[in-house]
């Protein structure tokens, strides 16, 4: 790790680590929501959307303190990259909850549960390497299993649309639930972003 002469912001770490906190609460929403009785479901889209809510004054709180920062713990445009792809994360998780209460869907096709298990677990390692980002250490095995874990949910989402299209669903319902699954697997895609900008931070930092 390079040697600094220089005092630098720490509590971008406390507020990347209450960022990826929230993240873990929206996925046991989404969690939430697979188990959920028809008449739930929209309690728990208000519920994804105070996380969400929160996730933005996050974001917000973290730019603020860039912009008010003459010294940061890493490079600026890093901080954006890695704000920013956290808040994507939160976005599109909320979007698929409030899809599934607006479209009125009786049933999520098999395979769904599987997108937001990966989801779940990504939010997790993402959470558990966010404190990390202090001392730039053990982080490779993370970036490495969200990288895995995305390109799992590639492959689920796949098997998803190949569902959609065999003829059981009328076009509708294939055009309501083919977004529903394209938003999750968006998410994915977002988590991705995050350890693959961790990883570019850790390289630099080096």
């Amino acid at each position: 790790m390079r040697f600094r002469l220089t005092p630098r912001e720490t509590s971008f770490y406390d507020m990347f680590s209450a960022s990826a906190d929230n993240i873990v609460t929206g996925s046991k929403l989404l969690m939430e929501l697979l188990g959920a009785e028809h008449s739930a479901r929209a309690e728990i889209a208000e519920r994804m959307r105070a996380a969400e809510h929160a996730g933005d004054d996050a974001t917000h709180a973290i730019f603020h303190q860039l912009n008010s920062s003459f010294i940061t713990p890493f490079d600026r445009e890093d901080i954006y990259s890695l704000a920013s792809s956290l808040d994507d994360i939160m976005d599109f998780m909320e979007e698929a909850v409030d899809l599934v209460v607006l479209y009125n869907v009786e049933e999520l096709p098999k395979g769904v549960e599987q997108q937001i298990e990966v989801l779940a677990r990504a939010a997790e390692l993402t959470a558990e390497a966010m404190p990390h980002l202090r001392t730039m250490t053990n982080l490779t095995e993370y970036w490495i299993e969200v990288n895995r874990l995305e390109n799992q949910a590639d492959q689920i989402h796949r098997k998803l649309l190949a569902h959609l299209f065999n003829g059981k669903y009328d076009a509708i319902e294939v055009l309501k639930l083919k977004q529903i699954v394209d938003v999750l697997e968006e998410a994915a895609d977002a988590f991705e972003h995050v350890a693959n900008t961790v990883e570019t931070i850790a390289v630099k930092e080096s």
